[in-house]
């Protein structure tokens, strides 16, 4: 179950990333924008309005499933690390240290 809430997850996440990125800039925000040159081919109040629309919805999408996928974790049994998980292998033999250099004497 929770594959799928996570894969659904991933979806509305990138439809979401992607309506914001579609949307112009009203803030002219870093000096972009301001100019009609990728914001003109979606023109108009309608399609303002359908992307904001649809931003809204896919971001509460968003936070209901990722509360949906917490609640999930959260029950799913006794607590779970993903270190509990890592292969413990053999320990590898260790080089012994290596000699200290003899202190150099200068002759003259």
């Amino acid at each position: 179950m929770s594959g799928i809430l996570l894969i659904v997850h991933l979806f509305v996440t990138l439809a979401l990333i992607g309506v914001v990125l579609l949307q112009r800039s009203e803030g002219g925000g870093l000096g972009i924008g301001s100019s009609q040159g990728m914001g003109a081919f979606m023109g108009g109040r309608g399609t303002a309005n359908l992307l904001t629309r649809a931003t809204a919805i896919l971001g509460t999408l968003f936070f209901v499933l990722s509360i949906a996928l917490a609640i999930l974790g959260r029950s799913s049994g006794p607590q779970r690390s993903i270190l509990d998980t890592l292969p413990t292998g053999p320990a590898l033999p260790s080089a012994p240290a290596p000699a200290p250099a003899a202190p150099s004497v200068p002759t003259n």
